[in-house]
């Protein structure tokens, strides 16, 4: 059986999860540190990555902290109150809470320090791999999104390896359909070479050619 928890117990640990993973951190962040609205700033999302277009790194990582901590807690929490299994439901409800939350018209994130959050607090050993494949793509390629897609894709086959539950297996597809569906226009870039590297300048506009008054001849 996959889920041995009653129904109370699902509903309640999917309101629990969704609840916390629907604190938009870099949104209240931002606002409180007085930048503005983040949803107005660079990409629009309200993630730890689009808050470094404020520069500042601070509450950059206050964003990580904050996004991948709700998915953790929502893990924990629901694992304490409601037992085994519904730490699952929690964590995947938590994922969804992220990327759609009700407090800004569901127009959220696109979940990448939320999935690690919940991975490591549900099964921390394929957590913490996939964090470090994260890592170490990132490191080769300087570009965020595809360091996410590799990781989110590569926790599967890590949790098959570790011989984790079946529930956990089935989180990690839930999450990993759900980052790709979320970086459809990323992936679209990286098909084209177009996707920017972290710390790469743009490119400078050409000069303009002043046009010759010199007749033809």
């Amino acid at each position: 059986m996959l889920l041995s928890v009653s129904p109370p117990v699902i509903i309640a640990a999917l309101a629990l999860g969704y609840l916390l993973g629907s604190i938009p951190f870099g949104v209240i962040i931002t606002r409180l540190a007085g930048v503005g609205d983040l949803r107005k700033v660079g990409s629009g999302n309200i993630g730890a990555t689009n808050v470094l277009r404020t520069g500042r790194k601070d509450l950059a990582l206050l964003t990580l902290l904050g996004d991948g901590g709700k998915g953790a807690v929502a893990v924990l929490i629901s694992h304490k109150l409601f037992g085994h299994d519904a730490d699952v439901l929690a964590g995947g409800a938590a994922f969804v809470g992220h990327l759609y939350p009700v407090w800004l018209g569901f127009k959220g994130g696109k979940g990448v320090a939320t999935f690690f959050g919940v991975m490591i607090a549900a099964a921390w050993p394929v957590g913490l791999l996939a964090g470090a494949t994260w890592i170490g793509v990132f490191a080769l390629t300087r570009i965020s999104s595809l360091s996410a897609l590799v990781a989110a894709v590569l926790v599967i086959p890590i949790a098959l390896l570790l011989h984790q539950r079946e529930a956990i297996l089935v989180l990690a597809f839930f999450m990993m359909v759900l980052i790709y569906l979320r970086h459809h226009a990323n992936i679209s870039r990286l098909l084209k070479g177009q996707e920017p590297r972290f710390g790469a300048k743009s490119p400078a506009p050409e000069p303009v050619t002043p046009q010759s008054t010199t007749p033809a001849g």
